[in-house]
């Protein structure tokens, strides 16, 4: 609301200025749409992937250490058929791989690991649909097959029944979300001491 008000004193300011001298205006547009439809999304395991203890001596010393897939369920439930799409963002950004969730710092430098996201197995109100992806925040979309939902992609779930990939409203979805980890090479890590894979994510619901 601040930020609105602040843009709508701004658009006085600039008009009243402009009408007292007669100078070139700019017309300032606020939009968006409120949604009647709310959506909330739940993981299953309360969203939580626990490798436990992992022994140094048990990583690769000049390659990364593959950790064990995880699977948990994504749901999403809406309050009427929604077009939505899933947005991640990495909380754990600057200790990431490119196009990959963080898995944390060790002494502030080093990158401990990363992980990659895929989701798979999508079923929208009892119909199973494509999981797509979007790398221009929705203009275009494309079945992502079994990659992995990078933090600067949209995912989505529909079909192309209309010549394109395209999202579809969804009321109930569920998907798997496979999580792919991988410790850093053990020779670029100072492994004197106990350091915690860190790992955090965010997954927002979008609405389109």
């Amino acid at each position: 609301m601040k930020l609105t008000l602040n843009a709508l004193a701004t658009a006085l300011l600039l008009s009243s200025s402009a009408s007292a001298l007669a100078a070139s205006t700019v017309d300032l547009t606020v939009k968006g749409i409120i949604t009647p439809n709310a959506c909330t999304p739940s993981l299953s395991g309360a969203g939580v992937v626990d490798y436990g203890k992992i022994s140094a001596k048990d990583l690769n010393l000049t390659t990364p250490t593959p950790l064990p897939l995880a699977t948990l369920q994504l749901s999403i439930s809406c309050e009427g058929s929604t077009l939505f799409a899933v947005k991640g963002s990495d909380n754990r950004a600057g200790s990431n791989a490119s196009g990959t969730y963080g898995l944390g710092l060790i002494n502030g430098g080093q990158k401990l690991g990363s992980y990659d996201v895929v989701l798979m197995n999508a079923v929208a109100d009892s119909v199973a649909v494509t999981v797509l992806e979007s790398m221009d925040n929705g203009a275009t979309w494309f079945d992502s097959g079994d990659a992995a939902l990078a933090p600067s992609s949209l995912g989505a779930f529909g079909n192309r029944t209309a010549g394109i990939w395209s999202p579809v409203p969804i009321q109930q979805m569920t998907t798997d979300m496979l999580v792919y980890g991988r410790i850093a090479r053990a020779d670029s890590l100072d492994l004197s001491d106990e350091h915690p894979i860190d790992g955090s994510a965010t997954f927002e619901v979008k609405y389109l």
